[in-house]
Order: structure tokens, then C-alpha cells, then sequence
């Protein structure tokens, strides 16, 4: 795994921070937090686009997110796990993984 898909990887999980502080922030400290994990995904997304296919990038961010959030709610809030759930998340993370492998990096041009 190379910088850039670690950079997207980490952009999901901001992105499950953010996510989450859309949901549950109750402060200006938590809505501070949040308005900072959303830069900080946003930032790392697009920069993983200058590398990537950007809608490679864009899909494996929102299914690493989508995942991470689901998973996240079941242990950190209680949400009850239903097994279609959690079959339909691998699906994506298969889906997800799939993308991964075939994507490439762009070249650069000299400027």
C-alpha cells in the first residue's frame, strides 16, 4: 500500500468522525471537532485525486466510510447488528477492495 491510498483510508476514517459528529454533536466543542474532521477528509480526498482515478478515490472513501460508520454505531452507540447489514457491508468492502486493485496512478505531466 502505497502513501496515497493511505492518505484515503485515512480520509474515511475522518470522515466516519465527521459523520458520526453530524449525528451525536451536542457542543461547539463537538461541532468544532466536526467541522475539523470534514476539512481534514475533504482535504485528504482531494489530494489522493491528484494520484488516483478520482472515482476510485471518491468510491473506496464513501465505502470505507460507510462501513466505518455502520460499525462504528454498533460499538460505540448500541445500534442493534442485523446480519443482512453486516452482508451487504462486506459486499461493499468487497466491492471496495476490488476497486483498489485495479486502479492505477496517474502519470504526471512536466509542467
Amino acid at each position: 500500500m502505497n502513501k496515497t491510498w493511505l492518505s484515503v483510508i485515512i480520509a474515511a476514517l475522518f470522515e466516519v468522525g465527521w459523520v458520526i459528529g453530524l449525528k451525536h454533536a451536542d457542543g461547539i466543542g463537538e461541532w468544532g471537532a466536526t467541522v475539523i474532521a470534514i476539512i481534514i477528509s475533504f482535504t485528504l480526498m482531494i489530494m489522493a485525486s491528484n494520484s488516483l482515478p478520482v472515482g476510485t478515490v471518491y468510491a473506496v472513501f464513501v465505502g470505507l466510510g460507510t462501513a466505518g460508520t455502520v460499525l462504528a454505531e454498533i460499538i460505540l452507540f448500541g445500534t442493534p447488528v442485523q446480519i443482512g447489514k453486516m452482508v451487504l457491508i462486506g459486499i461493499l468492502l468487497m466491492g471496495v477492495i476490488g476497486l483498489k486493485m485495479l486502479s492505477k496512478e496517474k502519470k504526471r505531466e512536466a509542467a
